[in-house]
């Protein structure tokens, strides 16, 4: 059976975790058969500043602007 990697921004709690690792078990058995004891999952808890995406560490992203608010960009070209 498979062992999952699970990798995630640290701060989720051990219950959290707990009830995740039971959801995908129960999804791999229902989808691949076997049991539950054939499934391993994996935690990594990764630090924002430790995680980069399009170039830019995660720690660093500022928040995307709020619902309804316009810039520059979304204006049309005249």
């Amino acid at each position: 059976m498979p062992t999952l990697r699970v990798e995630l921004f640290e701060g989720r709690t051990p219950e959290q975790k707990a009830a995740l690792a039971r959801e995908l078990t129960e999804a791999c058995v229902r989808v691949l058969g076997g049991s539950p004891g054939g499934v391993d999952i994996l935690f990594y808890d990764i630090k924002k500043s430790d995680w980069a995406t399009g170039g830019v560490r995660r720690g660093e992203l500022r928040a995307p602007p709020p619902r309804g608010a316009r810039s520059c960009l979304s204006r049309r070209a005249r």
